[in-house]
This record gives structure tokens, sequence and C-alpha cells, in this order.
């Protein structure tokens, strides 16, 4: 696949468009160390259609079962690092897993596996395999393949992991910043030293029975000064500076008031000026809050399933979201409209799983999993899909695009097992 990579002089962005969802402004990848300093003034830019060819996986690391996972284990999505230096998965197991991007990835090899292939074909090459003498997959050409992606660091979260997210202005040059957040059933929500797998802090919410509860839902605020937490109608705001129990209750379902938003908070994001957030809940609630005064500006309806993820675009102005069981995502121009302005078609109407979506950081187009083990990519001047390949033989439920290389992560479940692998674009 083609990949264009754009300048922007002295940091200032490049237009890149003005259609419906398209961005105006380029993302510049903050490496911020503390003093708000931006270091990266370039993107990359994918051209669609193209195949995506693996460098990197890992799928044995996820085949041990345990005690907690004793029939399966499966992953719960993939994110990059805001400086791309690392991936975090989570999955059935309750690991937290990172991930180093290797140093050898503009020059890794390319390889094949059964594994990307849909099932059927997975066990014809897999016979072939053993037939031959040799393994089901194959390394560029020879032998078994075994997993060239280790993680660096596991943390281990207690029981099933809810969500979890890093760091907005996590920076490799900053260990102080390197750092992520995850909730648990049961457990408070846990701030992890990215660079030793420690835990940093925690932040304990309480239901109005004033008894310990946890959080569904996590996001920092762009300048990593405030962590949402999404509760059972309700979201709770914490300083990161202060741990503990202090916080500030967001009340986003009452009694006989039609103007609020009914259920858990299954999702939330920021804006990228962290002026506003939305919040998605499992009944398909969707709301759009002040983010200075947390007053409820915006209420949008026409989901149809409980919402999973959501993400603004770099300009703020367009809000994309989706949903389980609901084979749509959405795309709501939260400036100055109640109606979804087009929507994009994935094959996930018939399945409960979160499945990711992202954004290329030039704003052009969107990416995502779906049930079929393939990833599709949509033109979000129009909403029409301008790509499919499949990457694995069963759903992929995690889709991450590298904030300046051309790099995708995949997550997916390969029969009974995991797996995550990096795609070079």
């Amino acid at each position: 696949m083609e990949v264009e990579e754009h300048y922007e002089e002295g940091g200032q962005p490049v237009e890149a468009g003005a259609g419906p969802g398209e961005q105006t402004e380029a993302h510049a990848q903050d490496t911020a160390v503390g003093d708000g300093a931006t270091a990266a003034g370039w993107y990359t830019t994918f051209v669609f259609p193209c195949q995506p060819q693996p460098i990197y996986r890992a799928t044995q690391e996820y085949a041990n079962n345990s005690a907690s996972c004793p029939n399966s284990n499966f992953l719960k999505g993939v994110k990059w690092s805001p400086d791309g230096a690392c991936l975090l998965t989570a999955s059935d197991d309750n690991w937290l897993r990172l991930y180093d991007l290797p140093q050898d990835v503009a020059t890794a090899p390319v390889l094949q596996y059964p594994d990307l292939l849909p099932p059927e074909e997975q066990q014809g090459q897999q016979e072939q395999g053993q037939a031959a003498g040799g393994g089901g997959g194959t390394c560029s050409g020879s032998g078994a393949a075994a997993d060239n992606l280790v993680p660096a660091l596991r943390m281990h979260a207690g029981e099933t992991v809810y969500d979890y997210c890093w760091y907005s202005r996590m920076s490799a040059l900053d260990p102080v910043s390197c750092c992520l957040a995850s909730t648990a059933r049961g457990h408070p929500i846990q701030l992890w030293d990215a660079c030793s797998g420690e835990p940093r802090a925690s932040y304990r919410g309480y239901n109005d029975a004033d008894e310990p509860t946890a959080a569904y839902s996590l996001a920092f605020s762009p300048d990593g000064g405030r962590l949402l937490g999404g509760y059972n109608r309700s979201i709770y705001v914490f300083d990161v500076t202060r741990p503990g129990r202090d916080y500030k209750r967001i009340v986003t379902h009452k009694r006989k008031n039609p103007e609020s938003i009914t259920g858990i908070v299954s999702c939330l994001a920021w804006s990228p000026g962290g002026d506003v957030f939305a919040a998605g809940t499992y009944t398909g609630g969707l709301g759009v809050y002040d983010g200075r005064t947390y007053e409820l500006l915006l209420l949008l309806s026409g989901t149809k399933g409980g919402l999973t993820q959501l993400l603004f675009s770099a300009d703020g102005n367009y809000l994309y979201t989706g949903a389980r069981q609901d084979p749509h995502m959405l795309c709501w121009d939260v400036r100055h409209t109640y109606a979804a302005l087009y929507s994009m078609e994935r094959p996930t109407g018939h399945t409960n799983q979160r499945v990711q979506f992202d954004i290329e950081p030039a704003g052009r187009h969107l990416v995502t999993g779906g049930c079929d083990g393939c990833v599709l990519a949509y033109d979000l001047s129009s909403g029409q899909q301008v790509d499919r390949a499949q990457v694995a033989g069963d759903t992929v439920n995690g889709v991450g695009l590298h904030p300046t290389l051309g790099l995708m992560a995949t997550a997916s479940a390969i029969s009974t097992l995991g797996q995550a692998g990096v795609l070079a674009k």
C-alpha cells in the first residue's frame, strides 16, 4: 500500500479538506514531557485500497488457559500508546499486556500464517504442513511460525477487564508520563506504571448506598489532568493528581427527565480540544457534555444497539459511534445537527463484542474490524467503503493505526486462541 508522509512547517497543520468527517487540521503527534511542547511535526496518510502484510504476531501468549479462563481466551482490543512506542492489550484471562514496538520494524520481513486465512483454508494448510513434516504455520517459508512479538510487561487486573486506556500525555521520553489506567469487575480504577508494571494509584467510586463500585469505561482528558469513569447512570470525574475517593459526580439520568441518557455509561471520548466530551450507554443513549461545566449540551438518538466506542475527529466537529448488535457506525456533526450525517456498515449486527475502529492521523479514512475476519476502510468525506482486507480467520475486535508510521495493529480470536498482530500498510 502507498503511504504518503506530510510535513507540517513550524508545527502548523496542513489543510486536509472540509468534507463531512474529514479533518481540517492534521494530527501532529504530541510527545510532551511536561512542558507541553510538541516534538513531532508530520503525519502519515494511507492510500486505499491496499493489502496489509503481517510482520509481527503474538498468538501462543494467549493460548495458556488458567482458572480464570478455563474454556478459551480471547483479546479485548488493542491500543497504541499516544507516542506510538508500544501496544497495549487486554484479554479474557484478566491480564493486561504491554508490547514494545521492535526497533527493526522498518526492515522486518513479511510473515505468513494459516491463522490469517479463513478457517477452512487454515485447516487445509495445517494438514499440508503436517503431511510435509512441518508445523501448521510458516515463517518466510520455513517451519512452524513462532511468536515474534513478546510482551515487555504483564499486569494482572484481578477480575474481568471492563476497559483500559493510555495516559493521554504519555511519552517514552518522560518516564513519569508512562502510565495507563484500567478498570475491572469488583475493583477500583487502577493506574499502572508502564515502565515497571506496578500499580501507581487507584481511584475509587461509590454508589448511592456508599458501596464501592467498578467503572465500566474510562477516558483521560487531552491535558491529562482529569480521568472520566463511566458508571451506572453516572460519570465520575477524578483529578489524576488526587487518587482515592475524591471525585465529582455527573448524574446522566434522572427520573422523569427526558433530557438524559439512561443505563450504564459504556464508552467515553474527549474532543481533542478538551472543551466537550461524549458519553454513550448500553441502552443506546448518546450525549455530548461541556468539558468545563459538565452540562448536557446535545442529546443524540438513532443508534440501534448498545454503544461500545466513541471517537471525535481531530477538529472536534464530528463524532463517530459504534455499537454492539448494530451493523451501522454513525457520523454526527456535533455543531448543528441532531441527526446522523451518514452511516458506515460493518458485519457486527449479531455480536455483543466491542469491535474497535480507528481514524488515521491524517483524518481521511476510518478503519474497523468485523466478525468476518476482515478490516474495512471508509472514506470519511463520503462514508463510502474503499477497502476490505482479510487479516484473520475469526472476528477482528481490535484495530489501531500507528500515530506516525504506516502500521496497523489488530486483535482477533482464532478458534480458542487470541491473536495480536502488527500489519505493515
